[in-house]
């Protein structure tokens, strides 16, 4: 008789052909999906060539997306290079999805950026691409060249980062090594607040077991809690997975993730799988939403955590909204419902996940709705936000929007928009806030929700943002189908 698996386990169990696997267990699997980028997709690629041959095909060029999103708008010479040769490498092996930043081409400069973000094959954010384009699937193995590949676990799949090393023998076999993790179970109960997001929990996780605390080990999120996140929230959650050294993160499939899946995949089969009564976990907690509040990590690690109510007398510089952790379709509806009708006091950059955020951002009101349609409050129908998209509000109260990329989270070049080229103090939805992770080495990261970034760009201090949301935020049908 199998033994009573978690999701994980019989995921890789099933791509092992295996009726059940124990953690510790080191099994082969079939591989479904491969990603990289423009950071380590020229590595994985010379790797490739060197060990596979020159002339080598891949395993299945309908299978690697290629997504370029980290150094992309830089004068940087070497980070066009990368673009040539992720564009000479898909027209050699006939790549079926590749998304070319076409803007980008090998004169020397900085380029232009697309003018239309819904005219250009440039996606944007990686981890944000893939689940838009249609590559996130239940039930699936999807491997990535970059540490927040864990992020797509929020579709019931496992989903997690690898090196090049790895990244290039799978693009020549299909197949990887792995060896089955633990699985740690998070239960959240109660409904969210409406002053919390996604990012509230998980960096209540990670301030509670440590920035080691789930090393290889997979983070089951789970409860009623999760259920009333939204499917863009749950990504917020398994995107942070990493940050606890979790190897994987994933959440429980439900009719959000299947009428997402259902309109996006590019291919028509997947299997759902589920958590069996009585499977073994090596940690368990669960916490109560009621209880909770909002949170922020302090520099220089995601597990210095604490609230953001004591971080009150803590002045800011600069405040960022961007990345694949806090510059999704919703996170700028939060965001934009606390900034409208305000002026911001610092400098606030913000940074569209993807191409599709941004055309949403021209597209929708704050209300998560068409511009000049109200939202279900009867009360807001004439306010002048119904007639106003997310980006012109964030426009009216001060922050500099740019093109949809990776930008300054990882710090990159610097002429990267929004880097941190200063010893300043920076709150930010993105995901890291190790020393330099984005620029200046003696700069300081505080991390927080997007609600709680929009906040203290108004007061240039660390807000927590019940001082100015108590209901509900609408976002409509914005990140959905």
């Amino acid at each position: 008789m199998p033994r009573r698996m978690t999701m994980t386990e019989k995921i890789l169990a099933a791509h092992a052909g295996r009726a059940d696997v124990t953690p510790g267990d080191s099994v082969w699997v079939n591989v479904d999906v491969l990603m990289t980028h423009d950071v380590c997709g020229p590595g994985a690629i010379g790797i490739f060539e060197e060990q596979f041959g020159k002339n080598a095909r891949v395993w299945d060029p309908a299978r690697i997306p290629i997504i370029p999103d980290h150094y992309i708008f830089t004068a940087d010479e070497k980070a066009h290079r990368n673009i040539g040769i992720l564009r000479d490498f898909v027209k050699r092996q006939g790549i079926t999805y590749y998304y070319d930043p076409e803007f980008v081409s090998m004169q020397p400069g900085m380029p232009n950026p697309y003018r239309d973000p819904n005219n250009t094959t440039y996606k944007g954010v990686c981890h944000k691409a893939l689940p838009e384009e249609g590559h996130c699937r239940p039930g699936e193995i999807m491997l990535g060249t970059d540490s927040h590949t864990c992020t797509a676990g929020a579709f019931g799949e496992f989903s997690t980062g690898v090196g090049n090393t790895d990244a290039a023998f799978t693009m020549g076999t299909g197949k990887t090594w792995l060896k089955v993790p633990p699985t740690m179970k998070f239960t959240f109960h109660g409904e969210i607040p409406p002053y919390l997001t996604a990012k509230d929990l998980i960096l209540a996780v990670i301030g509670d077991i440590g920035f080691d605390g789930a090393t290889y080990n997979a983070m089951y999120f789970t409860g009623d809690g999760v259920a009333s996140l939204s499917l863009e929230d749950r990504m917020t959650l398994t995107n942070m997975a990493i940050e606890a050294g979790g190897k994987n993160g994933i959440c429980d499939v439900d009719e959000k993730t299947l009428a997402y899946v259902r309109a996006r995949s590019n291919r028509p089969d997947w299997t759902v799988y589920e958590e069996d009564a009585g499977a073994a976990y090596c940690y368990e907690k669960a916490w109560d939403l009621g209880a909770f509040e909002p949170q922020v990590a302090a520099p220089h690690s995601p597990d210095n955590t604490r609230t953001a109510r004591e971080c009150s007398d803590v002045k800011l510089d600069r405040a960022y909204i961007g990345s694949c952790t806090g510059g999704k379709i919703t996170d700028m509806i939060f965001a934009a419902n606390i900034l409208n009708g305000h002026a911001v006091k610092i400098p606030t950059f913000v940074v569209p996940g993807s191409t599709e955020v941004h055309s949403d951002m021209l597209r929708l009101n704050i209300f998560g709705q068409p511009v000049g349609t109200p939202g279900s409050d009867a009360s807001m129908a004439n306010s002048p936000a119904v007639h106003k998209s997310i980006y012109q509000v964030l426009l009216d109260a001060g922050c500099n929007i740019g093109a949809s990329s990776c930008a300054a989270c990882l710090g990159g070049p610097k002429d990267t928009f929004g880097r941190l080229n200063e010893p300043i103090q920076c709150i930010s939805t993105t995901n890291r806030n190790f020393p330099g992770r984005m620029g200046h080495k003696q700069a300081g990261v505080w991390l927080a929700s997007p609600l709680t970034v929009a906040a203290s760009a108004l007061t240039g201090l660390v807000t927590d943002p019940r001082e100015f949301v108590s209901t509900p935020i609408e976002t409509g049908g914005a990140g959905l189908v």
